[in-house]
């Protein structure tokens, strides 16, 4: 009995897993090792993986933790399941956008900051006579360190007549005062000016300025009778007849509207549309940099602290290496004066430059210290942390890894593996939920979840070392990993005509001259950091959009504080020829279809709105005289009046987090019970919600409109979704596939420009595939789709290969090779081609 005991030593246990759609799974995986969970998407791996065992470290941890303390972490939900044995504490580094204060950056992510204003306080040259001062001096974001003028923000604000009256020739009732809100309220205000006397039907421009001052800028708030719909005269009369008034109203003038707005709503939407009326411009105190002027007179190697975390991280490394190893010229100097100084300048100097390597490992030079973290992807700020946690040198945890290699070049990958593998060696355990084939290649052991997604999913194909992958019929994974058959590639098509671009000027981008074929599928390709996304998501975008009179908006966060957002323009760049094949822009990406649970699937894909003309038609809807709105949960007729059609409500808990709980009343239905009594083919309104789009395909296989729909859907590889899930719990990947399907279902005409930014991430290889064949329809539709792309299968499929580096940051932004992707395995340059060579 003891032999097996120590044989199970370094096993986690895991008996009756239930969570989401796990099917009371049990599984020994061991520790100390590379575990890779894999299976294709909706099969249930991270469900095992977070929603389990990390899920469970966590409570483990925090049962140990004060109550008072427990507040302060995101604490995820109890899993579902009997037991784990053997599970050591665990850190999740989880696919997800950076912090939403812009104010978070890549020096805080990482402490390279905290190190930087060490060194700046105790080793920087100070001018003579200035005493020392200590390292919050030197972040904007301390009332010691922000610059007097700007408050540590880099601009200064004002809200001019120009900006918030944009066209003079228009009357206020015409609202001239655009910076007004639009609704009641704006209406609310021209009836106040109403009662006060002035003219609101004349054009602002005729206004005497004195008047027009008076409205925008005042900080006096009136409160006078409104009467309206009324005259002057005619209010004027009311007033002294003593006639009761519609409603007291409150005055408040454009300028305080804006700015009390901006400085007090909850809605990042409403901070947006006000931020557009305040015009920003450099502080001229502090030219940017956010710090007061004492901290900036203090250098080190000659560069202020603003202007050294503004270098990228690979000549931070240069510059200082000498002094980690004391060969600066510079320290000889300060031993003569300050001895104590060389230790400390030495001393952080080593610390920094062996975090920085880390960093640079994982091909991340081209970032700057004080680059803001909402502008990284997913994959970049996860590296970042991964790089943080193979410094800390901890022992014994588990680290729970979501898809690291996602927007990762296959060469940035090998870097990933290399820092995965100096954690294991560390005594530390890996679980990595992971699609990409040579990271599922590198592991020590393999679990497989499957065989298929949601319903169909949630059980372990197999558990084991890798090789034994080989025998599982019904593994999809196993293909891909074993059989590396040569495929069968297609003729790349040919242009019908070139859109040419010059003279784009943006991050990397210097005066780049490209032209993108028409009418086929082109890959942008590159390492992370080559200027892919700038040139396709940005550039292109906003080109294409320009010429076609589009609005888009391609900022990566409506969350974040829109002050606080540094606006990376593009400076140069112009559509040369092309357009005229053009007629539709589709920018299909990653953001979430909605931001609450009352946006889902069926309400975005349009599908609902025929499932509710259904409802309404049928005889006991009709009986009733209940219409098509009356099925929606957004319709107070309709839905639950207690958590009014959201499922669910908060419960706010004494020294815990809040949690979302079914609501008491409709039971989570989202519904009345006088709606649910109405059913079509025995199922209420709520009971479809619950169905997967590949069960509703079955149900609804009589109507042609939900059932063409619903084929869309499950062709990008979404048939495991229920219909009702909330847009909340859907990742980037299944929103942006979400997207597409609306897209497909759309009649098509050709002449429309589909521009994805990785459609791949985190798709199963075989949903790669079936992606493939959607993007492919599209084409031979007569449209074009332009992709920036990692995944080799796609590229290797795509009719033509842009591929930008040769490097990352500065050592990139330039067209290394283009053409077929025959063409480009052959080029010695591309860091792409030697591994689009494996899959051609």
């Amino acid at each position: 009995m003891s032999k097996r005991k120590t044989d199970l030593s370094g096993f986690v246990r895991v008996r009756g897993a239930r969570e989401h759609n796990l099917k009371n799974v049990n599984l020994d995986i061991p520790r100390d090792a590379l575990v890779v969970f894999t299976g294709i998407s909706g099969s249930g791996k991270s469900s095992l993986a977070f929603g389990t065992l990390y899920a469970e470290a966590q409570r483990r941890y925090l049962e140990s933790v004060s109550p008072y303390a427990r507040r302060l972490f995101n604490q995820m939900a109890i899993p579902e399941v009997d037991e784990i044995e053997g599970l050591p504490p665990a850190v999740a580094l989880q696919q997800q956008r950076g912090a939403v204060s812009t104010r978070s950056s890549v020096g805080s992510v990482t402490t390279l900051s905290n190190l930087l204003r060490m060194l700046y306080s105790r080793a920087g040259d100070y001018p003579a006579g200035q005493g020392i001062i200590y390292a919050e001096s030197f972040s904007p974001n301390t009332p010691e360190g922000a610059c007097t003028e700007c408050h540590g923000l880099g601009c200064v604000y004002e809200i001019t007549e120009k900006t918030m009256v944009p066209d003079e020739t228009l009357t206020i009732r015409e609202k001239a005062i655009a910076a007004w809100p639009s609704a009641w309220q704006g209406q609310n205000q021209r009836d106040i000016l109403t009662t006060m006397g002035y003219n609101i039907d004349i054009p602002w421009k005729d206004l005497p300025k004195k008047d027009r001052d008076w409205i925008l800028f005042t900080e006096e708030q009136p409160v006078v009778p409104v009467y309206s719909g009324y005259t002057h005269e005619e209010i004027q009369r009311f007033i002294k007849d003593k006639r009761q008034p519609d409603y007291m109203g409150t005055f408040t003038g454009s300028r305080r509207y804006v700015r009390h707005t901006f400085a007090n709503s909850q809605s990042a939407l409403m901070k947006k549309r006000v931020s557009q009326y305040m015009l920003s411009s450099e502080c001229p105190l502090c030219q940017g940099k956010r710090l007061r002027q004492e901290s900036l007179s203090i250098k080190f190697a000659g560069y202020d602290i603003a202007e050294l975390s503004r270098l990228s991280l690979d000549k931070l490394a240069a510059i200082f290496g000498p002094y980690a190893k004391g060969e600066a010229a510079a320290l000889r100097k300060m031993a003569a004066a300050h001895p104590e100084k060389v230790v400390v300048a030495k001393r952080i100097a080593e610390d920094f430059v062996a975090r920085l390597q880390v960093m640079l490992d994982l091909g991340l030079g081209y970032l700057t210290v004080e680059r803001s973290t909402p502008t990284l992807s997913p994959g970049e700020l996860q590296r970042l942390r991964l790089a943080t946690q193979v410094r800390s040198n901890l022992f014994g945890v588990v680290y729970v890894l979501d898809e690291p290699s996602a927007g990762l070049h296959p060469a940035d990958t090998e870097a990933l593996l290399r820092a995965l593998d100096k954690l294991k060696a560390s005594g530390n355990s890996l679980f990595v939920v992971e699609h990409e084939i040579d990271v599922i290649r590198h592991a020590d052991w393999i679990v497989d979840v499957g065989p298929a997604a949601g319903e169909k999913g949630g059980h372990i194909l197999y558990s084991g070392l890798p090789e034994g992958l080989r025998n599982v019929k019904e593994s999809l994974t196993r293909h891909y990993i074993y059989e590396d058959a040569v495929k069968g590639l297609s003729d790349p098509r040919i242009a019908k005509d070139w859109l040419k671009l010059e003279g784009i000027s943006r991050n990397n981008l210097l005066n780049l001259n490209v032209s993108f074929p028409l009418s086929v599928l082109t890959s942008v390709t590159g390492v992370s950091g080559s200027g892919k996304s700038s040139l396709v998501s940005q550039v292109l975008v906003e080109l294409v959009a320009e010429q076609l009179g589009l609005q888009v908006d391609i900022t990566g966060d409506t969350e974040a504080d829109p002050l606080e957002q540094t606006e990376v323009s593009t400076t140069g760049g112009r559509i040369v020829s092309g357009m005229k094949a053009i007629k539709r822009l589709v920018v299909v990406d990653q953001k979430p279809i909605g931001r609450t649970p009352r946006s889902n699937l069926a309400t975005y894909t349009g599908l609902f709105d025929h499932v509710r003309k259904l409802f309404a038609a049928t005889p006991a809807a009709k009986a009733r005289k209940f219409d098509a709105g009356r099925f929606s949960f957004n319709v107070a007729k309709g839905r639950c009046p207690h958590c009014e059609g959201e499922g669910m409500v908060m419960v706010e808990l004494l020294f815990l987090p809040s949690v979302y709980t079914p609501c008491p009343t409709c039971g989570g239905t989202r519904y009345n019970p006088k709606t649910l009594e109405v059913q079509y083919k025995d199922k209420n309104i709520a009971e479809i919600l619950g169905l997967t789009v590949d069960e509703a395909a079955d149900f609804f296989d009589e109507e042609p409109a939900i059932s063409r729909a619903l084929e869309v859907v499950r062709e990008v590889g979404l048939g495991y979704l229920r219909l009702g899930q909330p847009a909340t719990e859907l990742s980037g990947g299944e929103a942006q596939r979400i997207k597409l399907a609306t897209e497909l279902q759309r009649g098509q005409h050709g002449q429309t420009l589909y521009i994805l930014d990785e459609p791949t991430t985190g798709l199963h290889p075989s949903d790669v595939e079936r992606l493939l064949l959607q993007l492919n329809r599209l084409v031979d539709a007569g449209n074009t789709v332009i992709l920036v792309e990692h995944d080799m299968e796609v590229i290797a499929a795509s009719d033509w290969v842009i591929d930008i580096g040769p490097g990352a940051g500065e050592a990139g932004g330039k067209i290394v090779v283009e053409g077929k992707p025959a063409d480009i395995i052959t080029n010695k340059q591309s860091r792409t081609a030697p591994y689009l060579a494996k899959h051609l």
